[in-house]
Protein backbone atom coordinates (compact mmCIF):
# COMPACT_ATOMS: atom_id res chain seq x y z
CA UNK A 1 0.00 0.00 0.00
CA UNK A 2 1.02 3.63 -0.44
CA UNK A 3 2.47 5.85 2.28
CA UNK A 4 0.39 8.70 3.68
CA UNK A 5 1.86 11.98 4.88
CA UNK A 6 -0.68 13.74 7.08
CA UNK A 7 -0.02 17.48 7.06
CA UNK A 8 -1.70 19.84 9.49
CA UNK A 9 -2.36 23.26 8.00
CA UNK A 10 0.14 25.97 8.91
CA UNK A 11 -0.51 28.48 11.70
CA UNK A 12 -3.77 30.30 11.04
CA UNK A 13 -5.08 33.65 12.22
CA UNK A 14 -7.38 31.73 14.59
CA UNK A 15 -4.41 29.89 16.10
CA UNK A 16 -2.85 33.26 16.80
CA UNK A 17 -6.05 34.67 18.30
CA UNK A 18 -6.87 31.67 20.50
CA UNK A 19 -10.28 31.09 18.95
CA UNK A 20 -12.00 27.90 17.82
CA UNK A 21 -12.20 28.49 14.08
CA UNK A 22 -14.07 25.35 13.15
CA UNK A 23 -15.60 25.70 9.69
CA UNK A 24 -15.98 29.48 9.81
CA UNK A 25 -15.22 31.18 6.51
CA UNK A 26 -12.35 33.59 5.98
CA UNK A 27 -9.86 31.89 8.30
CA UNK A 28 -6.57 32.09 6.43
CA UNK A 29 -2.95 31.77 7.43
CA UNK A 30 -1.17 33.96 9.92
CA UNK A 31 2.02 35.61 8.62
CA UNK A 32 4.00 32.94 10.47
CA UNK A 33 1.87 30.31 8.78
CA UNK A 34 2.65 31.70 5.37
CA UNK A 35 6.35 31.24 6.13
CA UNK A 36 5.64 27.65 7.23
CA UNK A 37 3.75 26.98 4.01
CA UNK A 38 6.60 28.28 1.86
CA UNK A 39 9.05 26.11 3.81
CA UNK A 40 7.12 22.96 2.83
CA UNK A 41 8.67 23.08 -0.65
CA UNK A 42 12.13 22.50 0.82
CA UNK A 43 10.93 20.11 3.51
CA UNK A 44 9.41 17.84 0.85
CA UNK A 45 12.47 18.03 -1.42
CA UNK A 46 13.37 14.57 -2.70
CA UNK A 47 9.98 13.09 -1.83
CA UNK A 48 7.89 12.03 -4.85
CA UNK A 49 4.22 12.94 -4.35
CA UNK A 50 1.62 10.98 -6.28
CA UNK A 51 -1.35 13.04 -5.12
CA UNK A 52 -2.35 15.83 -2.73
CA UNK A 53 -5.70 15.60 -0.96
CA UNK A 54 -7.08 18.46 1.11
CA UNK A 55 -9.76 19.62 3.47
CA UNK A 56 -11.91 22.18 1.67
CA UNK A 57 -11.13 24.96 4.16
CA UNK A 58 -9.13 28.05 3.22
CA UNK A 59 -6.25 27.54 5.64
CA UNK A 60 -5.49 24.13 4.14
CA UNK A 61 -5.63 25.47 0.58
CA UNK A 62 -3.23 28.27 1.49
CA UNK A 63 -0.89 25.84 3.24
CA UNK A 64 -0.70 23.60 0.18
CA UNK A 65 -0.44 26.32 -2.45
CA UNK A 66 3.38 26.65 -2.59
CA UNK A 67 3.98 22.87 -2.54
CA UNK A 68 1.26 22.15 -5.09
CA UNK A 69 2.61 24.84 -7.42
CA UNK A 70 6.16 23.52 -7.12
CA UNK A 71 5.00 19.99 -7.98
CA UNK A 72 2.44 21.09 -10.58
CA UNK A 73 -0.27 19.17 -8.77
CA UNK A 74 -3.91 20.19 -8.25
CA UNK A 75 -5.09 19.17 -4.75
CA UNK A 76 -8.12 16.90 -4.60
CA UNK A 77 -10.75 18.31 -2.22
CA UNK A 78 -12.04 15.82 0.33
CA UNK A 79 -14.91 17.11 2.53
CA UNK A 80 -14.42 14.24 5.00
CA UNK A 81 -11.07 15.77 5.96
CA UNK A 82 -12.70 19.05 6.93
CA UNK A 83 -12.39 20.51 10.41
CA UNK A 84 -14.70 19.36 13.17
CA UNK A 85 -18.11 21.04 13.00
CA UNK A 86 -18.02 22.70 16.42
CA UNK A 87 -21.55 24.05 16.00
CA UNK A 88 -22.37 26.77 18.53
CA UNK A 89 -18.75 26.77 19.73
CA UNK A 90 -17.48 27.98 16.36
CA UNK A 91 -15.64 31.29 16.60
CA UNK A 92 -15.59 31.40 20.39
CA UNK A 93 -12.47 32.14 22.41
CA UNK A 94 -11.03 28.95 23.87
CA UNK A 95 -10.57 30.66 27.26
CA UNK A 96 -14.34 31.19 27.38
CA UNK A 97 -15.03 27.50 26.77
CA UNK A 98 -12.89 26.14 29.59
CA UNK A 99 -15.73 26.41 32.12
CA UNK A 100 -18.22 24.57 29.91
CA UNK A 101 -19.09 21.07 31.23
CA UNK A 102 -18.58 19.70 27.73
CA UNK A 103 -14.95 20.87 27.77
CA UNK A 104 -14.07 18.19 30.35
CA UNK A 105 -15.82 15.57 28.24
CA UNK A 106 -13.79 16.62 25.19
CA UNK A 107 -10.60 16.31 27.21
CA UNK A 108 -11.32 13.13 29.18
CA UNK A 109 -13.94 11.16 27.22
CA UNK A 110 -13.87 12.57 23.67
CA UNK A 111 -15.64 9.60 22.12
CA UNK A 112 -18.78 10.79 23.94
CA UNK A 113 -18.40 14.46 23.01
CA UNK A 114 -21.00 15.97 20.68
CA UNK A 115 -20.76 19.71 20.07
CA UNK A 116 -23.98 21.73 20.41
CA UNK A 117 -25.58 22.02 16.96
CA UNK A 118 -22.41 20.38 15.61
CA UNK A 119 -21.00 16.89 15.27
CA UNK A 120 -19.53 14.30 17.59
CA UNK A 121 -15.85 13.38 17.70
CA UNK A 122 -16.69 9.71 17.15
CA UNK A 123 -18.31 10.69 13.86
CA UNK A 124 -15.28 12.80 12.95
CA UNK A 125 -13.03 9.80 13.47
CA UNK A 126 -15.24 7.52 11.38
CA UNK A 127 -15.45 9.88 8.39
CA UNK A 128 -11.76 10.84 8.42
CA UNK A 129 -10.43 7.30 8.78
CA UNK A 130 -12.73 6.08 6.01
CA UNK A 131 -11.54 8.89 3.76
CA UNK A 132 -7.81 8.27 4.13
CA UNK A 133 -8.15 4.50 3.81
CA UNK A 134 -10.21 4.86 0.63
CA UNK A 135 -7.78 7.35 -0.92
CA UNK A 136 -4.82 5.20 0.11
CA UNK A 137 -6.27 2.13 -1.57
CA UNK A 138 -7.12 4.09 -4.72
CA UNK A 139 -3.69 5.72 -4.95
CA UNK A 140 -1.97 2.39 -4.35
CA UNK A 141 -3.96 0.84 -7.19
CA UNK A 142 -3.26 3.73 -9.56
CA UNK A 143 0.34 4.60 -8.67
CA UNK A 144 1.73 1.48 -7.01
CA UNK A 145 2.61 0.38 -3.50
CA UNK A 146 5.74 2.56 -3.43
CA UNK A 147 3.77 5.77 -3.97
CA UNK A 148 3.58 8.58 -1.41
CA UNK A 149 0.69 10.98 -1.03
CA UNK A 150 -0.18 13.98 1.13
CA UNK A 151 -3.40 14.76 2.99
CA UNK A 152 -3.79 18.21 4.54
CA UNK A 153 -6.27 18.49 7.40
CA UNK A 154 -6.78 19.81 10.93
CA UNK A 155 -5.45 19.01 14.38
CA UNK A 156 -8.30 16.98 15.88
CA UNK A 157 -8.97 15.21 12.59
CA UNK A 158 -5.34 14.14 12.23
CA UNK A 159 -5.20 13.04 15.87
CA UNK A 160 -8.24 10.84 15.29
CA UNK A 161 -6.63 9.24 12.22
CA UNK A 162 -3.41 8.63 14.16
CA UNK A 163 -5.29 7.11 17.10
CA UNK A 164 -6.92 4.65 14.71
CA UNK A 165 -3.58 3.78 13.09
CA UNK A 166 -1.99 3.24 16.51
CA UNK A 167 -4.83 0.97 17.57
CA UNK A 168 -5.74 3.39 20.37
CA UNK A 169 -9.22 4.21 21.59
CA UNK A 170 -10.45 7.64 20.59
CA UNK A 171 -10.49 8.54 24.29
CA UNK A 172 -6.68 8.52 24.15
CA UNK A 173 -6.35 10.85 21.18
CA UNK A 174 -5.76 13.93 23.34
CA UNK A 175 -2.38 12.39 24.24
CA UNK A 176 -1.22 12.97 20.65
CA UNK A 177 0.30 16.33 19.71
CA UNK A 178 -0.12 17.70 16.19
CA UNK A 179 1.34 21.19 15.73
CA UNK A 180 0.59 23.54 12.83
CA UNK A 181 2.59 22.59 9.71
CA UNK A 182 3.73 19.32 11.30
CA UNK A 183 3.61 16.01 9.47
CA UNK A 184 2.70 12.54 10.63
CA UNK A 185 3.33 9.50 8.46
CA UNK A 186 1.34 6.27 8.18
CA UNK A 187 2.01 3.26 5.98
CA UNK A 188 -1.05 1.03 5.70
CA UNK A 189 -0.68 -2.67 4.94
CA UNK A 190 -3.26 -5.40 4.48
CA UNK A 191 -3.22 -6.35 8.16
CA UNK A 192 -2.05 -3.29 10.11
CA UNK A 193 -0.91 0.31 9.74
CA UNK A 194 2.62 1.39 10.66
CA UNK A 195 3.12 4.87 12.12
CA UNK A 196 6.52 6.23 11.08
CA UNK A 197 6.34 9.82 12.27
CA UNK A 198 4.14 11.94 14.53
CA UNK A 199 4.21 15.75 14.83
CA UNK A 200 7.44 16.03 12.84
CA UNK A 201 8.71 19.41 11.62
CA UNK A 202 11.89 18.34 9.84
CA UNK A 203 12.82 17.39 6.27
CA UNK A 204 11.14 14.33 4.79
CA UNK A 205 13.69 12.94 2.32
CA UNK A 206 14.12 9.90 4.58
CA UNK A 207 10.71 8.64 3.47
CA UNK A 208 12.28 7.41 0.25
CA UNK A 209 13.26 3.90 1.32
CA UNK A 210 14.75 0.88 -0.36
CA UNK A 211 11.85 -1.26 0.87
CA UNK A 212 8.53 -0.72 2.59
CA UNK A 213 7.84 -2.52 5.90
CA UNK A 214 6.91 -6.17 5.71
CA UNK A 215 3.67 -7.42 7.22
CA UNK A 216 5.44 -8.66 10.36
CA UNK A 217 7.26 -6.47 12.85
CA UNK A 218 10.69 -7.86 13.73
CA UNK A 219 12.05 -8.50 17.20
CA UNK A 220 13.77 -5.37 18.44
CA UNK A 221 11.04 -2.93 17.47
CA UNK A 222 11.75 -2.40 13.76
CA UNK A 223 9.32 -3.22 10.98
CA UNK A 224 10.98 -5.76 8.69
CA UNK A 225 12.79 -5.03 5.49
CA UNK A 226 15.68 -2.78 4.64
CA UNK A 227 15.16 0.70 6.08
CA UNK A 228 18.10 2.30 4.35
CA UNK A 229 17.48 5.96 3.70
CA UNK A 230 18.03 7.11 0.15
CA UNK A 231 18.51 10.61 -1.19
Amino acid sequence: MATLILLRHARSVANGAGTLAGRAEGVGLHADGQVQAEALVERFAGVPIARIVSSPLQRCAETLAPLAAARELVPVTEPRLSEVDYGDWTGKAIKDLLAEPLWKVVQQHPSAAVFPSGEGLAGVSARAVAAVREHDARISAEHGAESIWVACSHGDVIKAILADALGSHLDSFQRILVDPASVSVIHYTEHRPYVWKVNDSGPLAGLVRAERPSEDATVGGSTGGDTTVEG
